[in-house]
């Protein structure tokens, strides 16, 4: 039963177009979000909003925001058409999310309403043409916003009235901090202010003082991710860096995974490692990281969403690590300089109904653990959270439960139990693949996609053109054999599996009779993760469900 003191959409005063807009998305009721920033934006306020990733952030600023530029246009006397509204945020694939976000909700009213992406740095002769137009919305990162303003394509000194800053507690991460403050300065000294994000760190505390003038600060009372019955998380420990593939192998081999699952890793060459392993036994997976171009990213991302992929390996070590501050930001040794600084994969990527996020490397950091965790268990459907931890990793491992358990000391991350003697029979084979990955392997595996890059590129296809012996030279190239792939290993010969997974493996030979119970329909239906037990065992208390 709703409770009646819930506001729903029909209460808040909205123009019947963005409610018809809010019908056709599905959205009965508005999330805990939504329902306490909407009416606050309406007054006029300035806001601060803490809100975990998924519930709805994005439709808590651009429902006010449109509400306000369409009550403007409405009631006011007729003004001249300019840029009213700025949303930042901190990555390209972002900056895209936000601007369909609001084209969804301005479905109705489309002519009333214009909205424009700037963040893409290789377009800007077109996106000079648009912000000639002056769109109501602009949405880009603060770096692509910073250069139209300094390029006079886009003028907010007399025009702007609403600043919306998302995923604020990145900005600084990303290295914007300058560029930020250098864009304040072509701002209105009077305008109204969203800043939005899933954690309050320094960051963002720097940001209330720069942007907000008395905010309200909406720190729901809710956990960062959702409750044990939509999101379940285990822990795994592996005894050595062996032991992680071979699980990941059986895993993913013996279909014990289903849907569509997101592996995470800490740099780049690990990425490259765990595809060109998984490769070895035909289990197709890609890569999606910074070095890519904003196209292909996000084409990786439509394929993943569309079922082309069931397995997309991230990796957020470049951006989700500890702020730099100063001048010393991104001069690290280990600084990525070919990777994209506007590339973000663990925060606010809108990956569709992903069933298991599995942490193959432990997150660099606990806010990092509940931005990956973010990934799965979306909107009202069910998610797993399965963290590879080694025995030296285990200190780290108490502080990310320290956050996700508020300091109450409650485990939060489960034991996942399974008899690793039952995929001793594959060490083999594991072992056998890993030889084959070596880093030139992998060298020649990151050199094979960009060459791939290069052929596709339209923009050079006007040089290969006027260039064409540079063309053949890269057709004719010697071909890349990243790693040798041996046949024999995409097949799991029967002997080697445990036999109360054979069921699992080959369905067709081997049917069990569908439970009988509902209770235990809807229990398998919604855990992705199978167990390692067998069926008939009983379970102790903190056995992973079957």
């Amino acid at each position: 039963m709703e409770d009646p003191e819930t506001l729903g959409f029909e209460h808040m005063g909205l123009d019947h177009r963005l409610l018809q807009a809010v019908t056709d998305l599905g959205w009965s009721r508005p999330t805990l979000i939504q329902e306490k920033a909407i009416p606050l934006a309406l007054e006029g306020k300035d806001l601060l909003a803490r809100a975990r990733t998924g519930s709805g952030k994005t439709a808590a600023y651009a429902i006010p925001m449109l509400q306000q530029l369409l009550h403007k246009k409405a009631t006011g006397p007729a003004v001249e058409q300019a840029v009213r509204a700025l949303v930042l945020v901190p990555t390209k694939e972002l900056a895209r999310q936000a601007q369909s976000m609001i084209q969804q909700l301005a479905a109705y009213c489309a002519r009333d309403i214009r909205v424009a992406n700037v963040s893409a740095a290789e377009d800007s002769a077109s996106q000079r043409a648009v912000l000639m137009e002056k769109p109501d919305v602009v949405v880009g990162t603060p770096s692509r916003i910073l250069n139209h303003l300094q390029q006079d394509n886009l003028k907010l000194q007399d025009s702007l009235e609403l600043l919306v800053v998302d995923e604020a507690d990145l900005l600084f991460s990303f290295g914007f901090e300058e560029e930020l403050k250098s864009l304040l300065c072509h701002l209105p000294r009077i305008y109204q202010a969203f800043l939005m994000s899933a954690t309050f760190n320094e960051d963002v505390q720097a940001l209330k003082e720069l942007v907000l003038h008395n905010p309200v600060t909406l720190k729901l009372q809710e956990s960062q991710l959702p409750g044990p019955d939509q999101l379940q998380q285990f822990q795994v420990v592996c005894e050595t860096e062996e032991d992680k593939f071979l699980l990941l192998y059986a895993l993913l081999k013996l279909s014990l995974i289903r849907g569509k699952s997101l592996l995470f890793v800490n740099t780049m060459e690990r990425s490259y490692r765990l595809r060109l392993f998984l490769e070895q036994f035909s289990i197709p997976a890609c890569v999606l990281n910074g070095e890519l171009p904003l196209r292909s990213r996000c084409h990786i991302i439509s394929q993943f969403n569309q079922g082309f992929y069931d397995c997309v390996i991230a990796t957020d070590a470049e951006v989700l690590g500890p702020p730099v501050k100063g001048k010393d930001r991104g001069k690290g040794p280990k600084r990525n300089r070919a990777a994209d600084p506007e590339a973000g994969v663990a925060r606010g990527i809108d990956f569709h109904h992903v069933c298991a996020v599995l942490n193959f490397d432990l997150p660099p950091t606990p806010e990092a653990y509940v931005h990956r965790a973010g990934r799965t268990a979306r909107a009202n459907n069910p998610g797993i959270v399965l963290t590879f931890v080694l025995p030296t990793e285990q200190s780290h491992l108490g502080k990310i439960e320290e956050l996700l358990s508020g300091g109450s000391g409650a485990p939060i991350l489960l034991p996942y139990q399974f008899r690793m003697e039952e995929i001793e029979g594959f060490r083999y084979r594991c072992r056998d693949a890993m030889r084959s990955v070596t880093k030139q392997a992998i060298r020649e595996a990151r050199l094979k996609e960009i060459k791939e890059e290069l052929l596709h590129s339209e923009k050079l296809k006007t040089y290969f053109e006027d260039n064409p012996r540079d063309l053949q030279l890269l057709r004719h190239d010697l071909p890349l054999h990243p790693a040798v792939v041996k046949p024999h290993l995409g097949h799991v010969p029967d002997y080697l599996v445990p036999p109360a997974l054979r069921g699992l493996l080959h369905p067709h030979k081997k049917r069990k009779k569908p439970p009988s119970s509902k209770k235990a329909k809807k229990a398998k239906t919604q855990n992705p993760l199978r167990s390692f037990r067998h069926r008939e065992e009983k379970r102790g208390p903190t056995a992973a469900p079957s």
